[in-house]
């Protein structure tokens, strides 16, 4: 057994374990907590694999932006566990069909992959990875990838229309009013004769000081 091999195990139980507690702990924090290690292991996994670019992008948008911004999101908000855990009992079995039926899925699939694996492919010594990703997704999965980006900007159109409250209380700019307008709408000049106190025989009012010494 290599060292690749030993760290491949502990990879996968740490994995495991992340997962599990992911979906049993009572804290939400706790729980996005657990997910942002499960990510970081499998990206780990993922490098053992060779597949570098995907374990770097794991890393870098949800480690790093998805899952940090789930976890102050959780923080901020006022999330009632009770409430939460209400409706446990009742979706209990439903949960626990699916989750039987996907866990046979997976096997399934990991005991054809196995045992029908051959040796691994050969690659040269100047094999890129995010080369060869770029190629498959541009080339032969064209389409694919296009679609998957179309339902994302609808997505995120939906998102941010479901989201929008406009608010009476703002006062919103007009471009387009204030590239139409004109100097005269906006001051006036008035002519307007000037005055003197001498001219008028009248002095100046004294200072508050000048009244304070007098007095």
């Amino acid at each position: 057994m290599t060292f690749t091999t030993v760290l491949f195990y502990i990879l996968s139980a740490v994995l495991v374990i992340a997962a599990f507690r992911v979906i049993t702990a009572r804290s939400p924090v706790t729980a996005v907590l657990h997910l942002i290690l499960a990510f970081a292991n499998a990206a780990m996994l993922w490098m053992l694999l060779g597949a570098e670019f995907l374990a770097l992008l794991l890393v870098l948008v949800y480690v790093g932006a998805v899952m940090v911004l789930f976890l102050f999101v959780v923080m901020m908000l006022d999330i009632r566990i009770d409430a939460l855990r209400g409706g446990l009992k009742t979706y209990l079995p439903l949960g626990l069909i699916i989750g039987v039926v996907l866990v046979l899925e997976m096997s399934f699939v990991l005991a054809s992959t196995w045992y029908g694996a051959g040796p691994q492919a050969v690659t040269a010594g100047d094999y890129n990875n995010s080369r060869a990703l770029g190629e498959a997704m541009y080339t032969q999965y064209v389409y694919a990838v296009e679609v998957g980006a179309a339902l994302l900007l609808v997505g995120m159109v939906a998102a941010i229309s479901l989201t929008l409250r406009r608010r009476r209380d703002a006062k919103y700019n007009d471009p387009a009013a204030a590239v139409r307008v004109r100097a005269k709408d906006r001051f006036r000049l008035v002519s307007m004769p000037a005055q003197s106190d001498r001219a008028q025989g009248r002095a100046a009012p004294p200072a508050d000081g000048a009244q304070g010494e007098k007095q």
